[in-house]
């Protein structure tokens, strides 16, 4: 199935969670989550199925001053 990540489209299992798909992009903490502009805090990535035409963010802290 295709969902979005960050703006690109990816094909991915039917299956797949969250925790699955971090894992797999190489994503690396910190970081937050939102799915169709829904923030998914981090203890229900693993439990949290991603479906088609998923929107999803993946946001990483910027420091500066």
């Amino acid at each position: 199935m295709q969902v979005f990540l960050n703006k690109q489209a990816r094909t991915i299992s039917t299956t797949m969670t969250v925790a699955e798909l971090l894992l797999q992009e190489k994503f690396q903490a910190p970081f937050a989550v939102a799915i169709n502009t829904n923030f998914i805090p981090k203890n229900m990535h693993a439990t949290t199925t991603l479906h088609e035409g998923d929107q999803i963010e993946v946001i990483s802290p910027v420091t500066g001053g």
